[in-house]
């Protein structure tokens, strides 16, 4: 039998019902439409923490107090870890000749008061280095420098937040805020940079790591942020690090040297596990619109019992009959598969300008995916219909009302 004389019988038969055709259709838009979303979503949500973790700076190591071993993560916190001191970060850079510079972080809350307004933020003592590493920027005013940190001055830089919610409109350069129990000046007020990483870096006050640590009576770090002059010397940072480190703490590894490529592969495999289960449970709607297909073609078979035995008796043969019961499984898969993919992608493209917190990424392999699945669908549960068509006595088709 000629194919494209099949297609157009499978065209006209489908046309005949046409509101049973497209609700059997529905099944299979519904369940593309979904799996390219999901795709999409889980696409767009890689890219955007690939998009924030560049944000933060380039060939970049974080250092931290505590071993990774196979039960967990770094243990921190706890007595056993030996601390990463301010030391630590100077030897770092003065031993790698592969290392731009070497951070020393210190991270603590602290209540943030101006005149009758107070309220609690993160307080982050850095080095003068901080800034440029980690691509931050000031609207007005100035970071500290080097001499700042040296002499331990009490001088800070506030983020929006922090400005808006202590100080109102009033220009904060020059004024004096208190940090704890301690009078600082403020120096710099940072260009809006929002929430990167579920941390919002407008809700920060800088100040010099030295001071932090007298602030907080301290002389342990929270991490050391390493900048490393090029990414194909990532490793050879790594290994001067460790030895360094190593020979500092008496032989000990109590410390884990994470790079951004690490920290960005673990959340990546999180989110392909995620972006696979979304699929998964989206490819049930194609599958429950391709038992819908099954029940609408056995109906047809049934209804069509006289035809397909007429057919037979002038002489038409088995194979015939189940190419164009066939043919037509598949076209109404195809059919509901197009019109899937045009609903996925034009809703792709929508849902980042009505919802911005939603990424979406169209994945050019999820549209074959679900397009392939969709033809799948129409194949395999074409099957059986037309081969019961084609298995049907042509002289009991005759006799059959």
């Amino acid at each position: 039998m000629d194919v494209i004389e099949v297609l157009k019988m499978s065209r006209t038969t489908i046309l005949i019902n046409k509101t049973r055709s497209f609700l059997t259709v529905l099944g299979v838009v519904i369940g593309v439409t979904a799996v390219i979303l999901m795709v999409s979503i889980g696409e767009g949500a890689r890219k955007y923490i690939r998009d924030e973790f560049t944000g933060l700076g380039s060939n970049i190591l974080v250092v931290v107090p505590g071993k990774t071993s196979s039960e967990g993560g770094p243990h921190m916190g706890t007595s056993a870890v030996r601390k990463l001191v301010y030391g630590d970060a100077e030897l770092i850079k003065r031993r790698s000749r592969y290392i731009e510079s070497s951070i020393p972080v210190v991270v603590g809350t602290s209540l943030i008061k101006y005149i009758s307004k107070s309220r609690y933020t993160y307080v982050e003592g850095v080095s003068e280095e901080f800034f440029r590493v980690r691509n931050l920027s000031v609207d007005s005013g100035r970071f500290f420098t080097k001499t700042d940190v040296e002499a331990r001055r009490r001088v800070c830089v506030i983020g929006r937040t922090v400005k808006r919610e202590i100080l109102g409109e009033i220009n904060p350069l020059g004024r004096l805020i208190t940090i704890g129990e301690t009078k600082f000046r403020v120096i710099g007020l940072m260009a809006p940079k929002g929430v990167t990483l579920g941390f919002d870096f407008d809700d920060l006050v800088f100040i010099p790591v030295t001071t932090a640590m007298e602030l907080f009576d301290t002389d342990s770090l929270f991490n050391i942020t390493v900048k490393v002059r090029s990414e194909k010397e990532i490793p050879l940072a790594k290994e001067d690090i460790r030895r360094t480190l190593l020979k500092k703490h008496a032989g000990e590894e109590d410390f884990t040297i994470l790079s951004q490529d690490e920290m960005l592969s673990v959340m990546e495999r999180i989110l392909k596990i995620m972006t696979a289960v979304l699929a998964g449970i989206a490819s049930i709607s194609l599958l429950v619109g391709g038992v819908g297909i099954m029940n609408i073609m056995l109906v047809s078979v049934k209804e069509r019992t006289r035809e397909i035995g007429l057919r037979k008796a002038i002489g038409a043969k088995n194979r015939d009959i189940l190419f164009q019961f066939l043919a037509e499984a598949v076209v109404l898969s195809l059919v509901g598969g197009i019109m899937g993919i045009l609903i996925g992608v034009v809703l792709t493209w929508m849902i980042p300008l009505f919802v911005s917190y939603l990424p979406t990424r169209l994945s050019g392999w999820s549209v074959i995916m679900a397009f392939s699945f969709s033809v799948f669908v129409g194949i395999f549960f074409g099957v059986y219909p037309a081969k019961k068509a084609a298995g049907l006595d042509p002289i009991i088709a005759l006799r059959y009302e």
